[in-house]
C-alpha cells in the first residue's frame, strides 16, 4: 500500500513539473523601432496611408456595387481585391498606431495570436487574388472567343471562395501551432506587430513544426502564386507573338500592364524582405520599415493603378456623377415648383 502511494505521488509530482514547464504568458510586449529619433512622424505617415487606403478602396467598392454594368466576373475579382486591401489595412494599421503613438505596447496573448492571424490571412488572400486576376487575363488573351463561357460569375466565385477557405485553414493552423508553445524567457516581440517568426523564436520548447509552417506559408503566399502568374504570362507572351498586327498586340498588352504593376508592387518587397531575412542579417529597424511598407503601400496603390485608371471604371464614375447631378436637378426643380405654389 505504501509503495502504491509512493508511485502515485511520483506521478503527480512529475505531472506538476510538466505543467510548470509549459508557460502561456498573459501578454507580449511589441518592441517596434529602437533608437530612431522623431519616429512618431513615421506613424503619422502610416495614419495618412490608412486614411487614403480606406477612401480609395471604399470608393472602388461603392462604384462596383452601384454600377450594374460592372457586375461582371472581372470586377468580382477587383471587388475582392479592394475588400481584402481594406480589411488587411484595417487589421494592421490602427493597432500599430494605437501601440506606438499611445505607447500601449503590451498585448494580451490571445489578442496577439488573433492579430497575427488576420494580418497574414488578408495578405495571403491578396496574393491569390492577384493569381485570379492573371487567370482572367490569360483566358481573355489566349482564348478570347471562349472567355465568356469560361470566366463566369460562378467560376470566379468558386475560385475566390476556395482561396478564402484554404488560406483560412493554413493560417488557423499556424496560429494553433503557436498556441502549443511554452514561453519561459523573453516576451519581447522584435517587430511592429505580432509577427509569426518573432513570436515562435521566443519559445522554450520544440519549434520545428513552426519552422516548417514558415516554409509552408512562404510557399503558399509567395512561391506558388508567383510561379502561376509567371506561367500565365509566358502563355500570354506566346499567344501575343502569334498576333500579326502590332497594334492589336499592343492593345492586348496594355490590358495586362496594370496587373503586372500590382504584382511587382506586392511581391517584390515581400520577396526581397524574406530573402534578406533568410539569407543574411538585416537590421531590425530596416526589417520593420520594409515590412510595414510591404503590408500597407500595395493596398494604397491598388485602387489607383488597377481601378481608377481603368476606362470602364472612369466611365462608370462619370455616369454616377451625372445621375446624381440629374437627380439633384430634378429634386431641386420640384422643390422650387412647390415653393412657388405655396
Amino acid at each position: 500500500m505504501f509503495g502504491i502511494c509512493n508511485y502515485f505521488s511520483v506521478v503527480v509530482h512529475f505531472a506538476t513539473i510538466l505543467n510548470s514547464t509549459f508557460v502561456r504568458p498573459a501578454a507580449f510586449y511589441i518592441n517596434g523601432f529602437s533608437n530612431i529619433p522623431h519616429v512618431k512622424y513615421y506613424y503619422v505617415f502610416l495614419c495618412f496611408v490608412y486614411i487614403m487606403t480606406v477612401l480609395g478602396n471604399g470608393f472602388v467598392l461603392s462604384v462596383i456595387y452601384l454600377v450594374k454594368t460592372l457586375h461582371t466576373p472581372k470586377y468580382m475579382i477587383v471587388f475582392s481585391l479592394a475588400l481584402t486591401d481594406l480589411c488587411g489595412s484595417t487589421a494592421l494599421i490602427p493597432k500599430v498606431l494605437d501601440t506606438f503613438l499611445f505607447d500601449r505596447r503590451y498585448i494580451v496573448y490571445e489578442a496577439c495570436l488573433s492579430y497575427m492571424f488576420f494580418v497574414w490571412f488578408f495578405g495571403g488572400v491578396q496574393s491569390w487574388t492577384l493569381v485570379t486576376m492573371s487567370y482572367d487575363r490569360f483566358i481573355a488573351i489566349c482564348f478570347p472567343l471562349r472567355y465568356h463561357s469560361i470566366v463566369t460569375k460562378p467560376a470566379i466565385a468558386a475560385m475566390l471562395l476556395v482561396t478564402w477557405v484554404v488560406l483560412l485553414g493554413i493560417f488557423a493552423l499556424a496560429a494553433g501551432l503557436l498556441d502549443r508553445l511554452s514561453f519561459c524567457g523573453s516576451l519581447v516581440i522584435q517587430s511592429f506587430f505580432c509577427d509569426h517568426g518573432p513570436i515562435f523564436r521566443l519559445a522554450c520548447n520544440d519549434t520545428s513544426l513552426n519552422n516548417i509552417m514558415v516554409y509552408v506559408v512562404v510557399t503558399m503566399v509567395i512561391c506558388i502564386p508567383l510561379i502561376l502568374i509567371a506561367l500565365t504570362y509566358v502563355c500570354i507572351a506566346i499567344s501575343l507573338s502569334r498576333i500579326a498586327s502590332g497594334v492589336e498586340r499592343l492593345k492586348a498588352l496594355k490590358t495586362c500592364t496594370s496587373h503586372l504593376i500590382l504584382v511587382a508592387v506586392f511581391f517584390l518587397p515581400l520577396l526581397g524582405t524574406n530573402i534578406a531575412v533568410l539569407t543574411s542579417y538585416i537590421h531590425p529597424n530596416a526589417r520593420i520599415i520594409n515590412s510595414t511598407l510591404t503590408h500597407t503601400i500595395p493596398a494604397l496603390l491598388n485602387p489607383i493603378i488597377y481601378s481608377l485608371k481603368t476606362e470602364e471604371v472612369l466611365i462608370s464614375i462619370r455616369k454616377l456623377y451625372k445621375n446624381n447631378r440629374f437627380k439633384h436637378f430634378i429634386f431641386g426643380k420640384k422643390l422650387g415648383s412647390l415653393s412657388r405654389l405655396y
